[in-house]
């Protein structure tokens, strides 16, 4: 029972039970050499996750967990080695990247997705949503592949009480998906911009940008009306009208201009420093999906972890609300093949690096 009442604690954290929606973004960036870079946030507000990374080898098997808690749905093992950043349990991997390249994300998306029913007799082919990234991760390295698997399985909620997900799956060339799951039917989405965030669905997002065609980089020309001369008060007022508050359909709109109007960097690492720069203007303060006197005094910040991964080079780098240092996971150097599944904390210390430059 203590484990049943940690997954539905976990779930109903992500997720909220209550449905109140949360703020995960995520972009997309090519470097000049074509390094291909995903990052995203990851917010919750209501209180601190329990934030790891995981590093998980070939040969591991698992089972999903049910919606009684107990680890008794579809069962498999790993194919692949992968890496991921997860909260509260090891199993319930957020965002990834496997040896061969494939990386997956899970982000929150209420109100507009629907499951199967869990039904028992079906025990063996269901498979929790919080466990969907894992299985991607472990068994293939191809969209295709994981569109032709996912017809053989059902994808429940691990607890029933919670909302919906949605996923990205983003191959090493580029392609990549968006996947929902619609009336109990997964619905794959070619995701040519690269972005997403949460909910309505991806085709009315996409749908939504043609409301900002007038949008451009740089500044705004000089306008007469009749005898009236009109000037910008300043540079960047291309992007005048570019929806600055935290709803999804805005942040998707400001992550595609912002994302767009990035200058390609000459490698992979740089454009991982370009991502975590970009996404800087998406982090949630605290206060603001709170009414006075309802916010948490425990967390510096509702983005919790921000994470960039350059697929190209199979490098995961991260950095914490509680420390802007970035950190990095390495798969090539790890041995998929020997290395023992492991989870570790974010962070080590909890504690921002602060150095003193004062000249005595």
């Amino acid at each position: 029972m203590k484990y049943l009442s940690v997954v539905f604690m976990t779930v109903a954290a992500v997720c909220g039970v209550m449905g109140r929606a949360d703020a995960c973004t995520g972009i997309t960036l090519r470097s000049k050499n074509n390094s291909l870079v995903v990052a995203r946030t990851m917010d919750w507000s209501r209180e601190e996750l329990d934030n790891m990374y995981v590093i998980v080898p070939r040969g591991r098997t698992v089972r999903s967990i049910l919606p009684d808690g107990t680890a008794g749905g579809l069962e498999f093992t790993s194919r692949y080695g992968f890496a991921g950043l997860g909260v509260e349990q090891p199993e319930f991997v957020i965002d990834g990247v496997n040896e061969a390249g494939l990386a997956a994300a899970l982000f929150y998306f209420p109100a507009y997705g629907k499951y199967v029913d869990y039904d028992a007799q079906y025990r063996d082919e269901t498979l929790a949503d919080f466990q969907l990234v894992s299985w991607i991760l472990s068994q293939f390295s191809t969209i295709d592949q994981v569109k032709d698997a996912i017809k053989n399985i059902r994808i429940i909620n691990a607890d029933p009480r919670t909302t919906t997900v949605h996923w990205r799956i983003i191959e090493p060339g580029g392609r990549q998906a968006v996947l929902e799951i619609i009336d109990g039917v997964p619905q794959f989405y070619e995701n040519e911009i690269g972005v997403l965030t949460n909910a309505p669905g991806f085709p009315w997002m996409t749908t939504n940008l043609n409301n900002y065609v007038n949008l451009h980089p740089g500044t705004a020309g000089p306008k007469t009306i009749r005898n009236l001369r009109m000037t910008a008060f300043g540079s960047g007022s291309g992007l005048h009208g570019l929806p600055g508050d935290m709803t999804p359909p805005s942040r998707f709109v400001r992550a595609a201009f912002l994302q767009n109007c990035a200058v390609p960097q000459d490698g992979g690492y740089q454009t991982v420093l370009q991502a975590f720069h970009i996404l800087n203007n998406f982090d949630v303060p605290v206060g603001v999906q709170f009414p006075v006197g309802g916010v948490p005094d425990d967390m510096p910040s509702a983005t919790q972890w921000t994470v960039a991964t350059d697929i190209t080079n199979r490098v995961i780098y991260y950095h914490t609300m509680y420390s802007r240092a970035v950190r990095a996971i390495d798969l090539s150097r790890i041995d998929f093949e020997t290395v023992a599944f492991q989870s570790h904390p974010l962070d080590m210390q909890k504690q921002e690096t602060v150095i003193d430059v004062t000249i005595d």
